[in-house]
């Protein structure tokens, strides 16, 4: 298994807690998250800022939202939804992943999902969550 970086991300993280730039988010737009050095199985940022693309999901007030990681490994599973945004950028939200998240870890704007993908979406991972 791959080194991890925690005390370099535990840097980053204190800078970001103290950071306050303040974002208004809608839902579907996508950026780029200070998403982190994560364990196990869990989607890790990457670079200097440890950073990937999250789609939001669903905002639940100006500080927090449930957003979606994104990755370019596409994949074909219950798992996965694969849509592209910004000239054809191919993208895949790992449904799996999805997780809270504060806007203090918000670093840029990336983009935004069509309504009809984003309504697809959706319907997946209505089907992904469905209990018995």
């Amino acid at each position: 298994m791959q080194d991890k970086n925690y005390d370099i991300w535990n840097e980053v993280k204190k800078h970001t807690q103290k950071h306050r730039e303040f974002w208004t988010i809608k839902v579907r737009e996508i950026y780029w998250i200070k998403i982190g050095e994560n364990i196990g199985y869990e989607t890790n940022g990457k670079g200097n800022n440890f950073l990937r693309p999250v789609l939001i999901f669903r905002k639940f007030s100006k500080n927090t939202f449930l957003g979606i990681p994104l990755t370019t490994s596409i994949k074909d599973d219950i798992f996965h939804f694969s849509f592209s945004y910004k000239t054809n950028k191919s993208s895949c939200a790992s449904l799996s992943q999805i997780k809270l998240f504060d806007t203090k870890r918000i670093h840029d704007k990336d983009g935004k999902i069509n309504s009809e993908d984003f309504k697809k979406l959706k319907d997946k991972l209505k089907s992904l969550l469905q209990f018995d």
